[in-house]
């Protein structure tokens, strides 16, 4: 595999305790596709829009004329970090503002341990649910939910549907998911508008 990968650390901005992912990706993955598979390894549903800022650089899926932003979709992560150590972020849901840094732990993956070109090598903790208020809203939501005598806990348990486990993350079943997602989302030889008539 002549591929070089990079190992990266997501982490919940403001999550206490930490909700933290570690994952594997090609180090010419182009970030539009580093998106779908952050809502991947951390459990979101890909609901609402995204941003990634580097530095002064910030790049989106759709940039509209005017907007800071650059189109995610012509941009690549090994030309953007280089170095074991750069940070980054992505924040998810303008209105939740889920903000998750990301920090480079290694830009050489030894080729050895490389089972699937994408990979979650370990994480912590459950996904908030998607528009639940953003890191403060899901720490009232875990309150209420935990304790059948808050005020909210018959709403937000109606809302939510099922019960609550903080701690459950299974990357396992993450793993299943990249592999799907690797899969479905291979090179073609022709694009959908391309097929012929």
């Amino acid at each position: 595999m002549t591929e070089l990968f990079f190992l990266l650390k997501i982490t919940l901005a403001e999550s206490s305790p930490e909700i933290w992912r570690k994952f594997v990706v090609p180090k010419s993955i182009s970030l539009d596709r580093l998106h779908d598979v952050i809502q991947i390894v951390m459990g979101w549903q890909d609901y609402h829009q995204h941003e990634f800022v580097f530095g002064e650089k910030h790049f989106t899926e759709f940039p509209q004329k005017g907007d800071p932003f650059k189109p995610s979709s012509k941009a690549v992560l090994g030309k953007l970090v280089k170095r074991k150590g750069a940070t980054f972020s992505y924040i998810y849901d303008w209105g939740d503002d889920w903000t998750h840094e990301l920090v480079v732990e290694e830009t050489k993956v030894d080729p050895r341990l490389i089972r699937e070109p994408l990979f979650c090598t370990a994480g912590g903790r459950a996904c908030p649910p998607e528009d639940v208020g953003g890191i403060f809203g899901y720490q009232e939501f875990c309150e209420a939910m935990s304790k059948p005598k808050h005020p909210r806990h018959k709403e937000l348990k109606e809302w939510y549907g099922k019960p609550l486990d903080a701690e459950y993350f299974n990357p396992a079943l993450v793993n299943q998911e990249l592999v799907k997602y690797w899969r479905w989302s291979r090179d073609r030889v022709l694009n959908w508008n391309q097929f012929p008539v």
